[in-house]
C-alpha cells in the first residue's frame, strides 16, 4: 500500500463525501478507492468512517487523522515544489494565537491582507491574553507582547509597542492629575493580571529607574476591559499603544507624566522549535512584521500623543 496515495484518497473521500466522486476526482475507479481505505484502515487498525446508505461521517479516530493528513500532505507539496525550484504554494492550516487587543487591532487586517493571496491555506486563530501552550494545543504560532515565556520557542522580533499611562478627563477632575510616579500610590490604578512586573509599574528619566508599586481595587487579564474601565473613568491604566490609540486621539483618555519614559515591549513572533519550520509559519511571520512596519512604525512615546481638546 502507498500511504500516501491512500491519504490522498481518504481526504478525498472526506471532502467530496461519496466514493464514487472520490474516485472520479483522482481518475481511479471506485473499486480503487475502497480498497485503498481499508486497506489503511487496516494499517492503523481502526476504522476512519462510518458508512451508512445515506451518508458517511468521520469517526473521532477518523477526525484526528483527517486533521493530520490535510497538514502532511501540504507538507508533501511544499517540498516537492521546493525541491524542482517551483513557487510554494501555501497549502493546509496555519493555526495562530495572539492576545485579544493585538488581534482585533493588528492581526485582524494584517490576516485580511493575507489570506486573500494564499486561497488554499486555511487559517484558525484563537485569541486569549493568556501565554497558549503552543504544543499542548497544537499552535504553528504566536503572538507575544513583552515577555516571550519559559517555553521552549524561538522567537522572531516584529516590533515593538509602547505602554502609555493615561485615565479619563472625568478622574482627572475628581481625582486629580498625578505630578510624579511616586504620586500614583495614592490613585485608584487599573491592575493587569499577567503584566509579568506585577504590581509595579517603572519609569525611567534621565537613565534613571523609578519603580512603583501601585494599588487599585480592580484588576482583570484582558487589556481591552481595563482600558474601557478607565475611559468610564474608573482609574489608571498603563497599557500598550494600540489598545488605548483611538480613545487618547478623540480625547476620552488624556496621557500623564509625558515628561517621563514608560517601558517599550517588543512583539515577537514565537513557534516550537523546529528542525524544518513550515513555508506556512515562514511567510506569515513575514507579512506580520511588512505589516506593522507598514501600518504602525515605531511606537509613539507619551509625549507624541495628541492632546485633549481645549474646553
Amino acid at each position: 500500500m502507498d500511504r500516501f496515495e491512500a491519504m490522498k484518497v481518504f481526504v478525498r473521500i472526506v471532502e467530496v463525501g461519496s466514493f464514487a466522486a472520490a474516485a472520479e476526482g483522482l481518475g481511479i475507479s471506485t473499486t480503487a478507492t475502497s480498497r485503498l481505505l481499508a486497506q489503511l484502515e487496516a494499517h492503523l487498525q481502526t476504522r476512519l468512517l462510518q458508512r451508512s446508505t445515506r451518508r458517511l461521517s468521520l469517526t473521532e479516530s477518523g477526525r484526528i487523522f483527517h486533521e493530520r493528513c490535510i497538514q502532511i500532505l501540504a507538507d508533501l507539496a511544499e517540498a516537492e515544489e521546493v525541491a524542482s525550484a517551483s513557487p510554494v504554494s501555501l497549502r493546509g492550516a496555519l493555526r495562530v494565537a495572539a492576545p485579544i487587543g493585538f488581534g482585533l487591532s493588528h492581526l485582524a487586517p494584517a490576516i485580511a491582507e493575507y489570506s486573500p493571496q494564499h486561497p488554499e491555506l486555511t487559517i484558525d486563530v484563537s485569541l486569549s491574553d493568556r501565554v497558549v501552550d503552543l504544543i499542548g494545543e497544537g499552535l504553528d504560532l504566536a503572538i507575544r507582547i513583552g515577555e516571550i515565556g519559559s517555553q521552549n520557542v524561538v522567537a522572531r522580533p516584529l516590533g515593538s509597542t509602547r505602554l502609555v499611562l493615561c485615565a479619563a478627563p472625568s478622574y482627572l477632575e475628581r481625582r486629580g492629575e498625578p505630578e510624579s510616579p511616586e504620586a500614583l500610590t495614592d490613585h485608584d490604578c487599573l491592575i493587569y493580571s499577567y503584566a509579568s512586573v506585577g504590581d509595579c509599574w517603572t519609569f525611567r528619566r534621565d537613565e534613571e529607574k523609578h519603580p512603583v508599586r501601585i494599588k487599585g481595587r480592580i484588576r482583570a487579564d484582558n487589556g481591552d476591559l481595563l482600558a474601557a474601565l478607565a475611559v468610564q473613568g474608573q482609574g489608571i491604566t498603563l497599557a500598550p499603544d494600540f489598545l488605548v490609540r483611538r480613545t487618547l486621539a478623540s480625547g476620552e483618555l488624556v496621557p500623564l507624566l509625558t515628561s517621563w519614559q514608560t517601558s517599550r515591549l517588543e512583539i515577537h513572533a514565537v513557534y516550537p522549535t523546529r528542525r524544518h519550520l513550515s513555508a506556512a509559519v515562514r511567510s506569515f511571520a513575514d507579512h506580520m512584521a511588512g505589516y506593522l512596519r507598514r501600518h504602525c512604525g515605531e511606537a509613539q512615546s507619551a509625549s507624541e500623543w495628541p492632546q485633549p481638546p481645549s474646553p
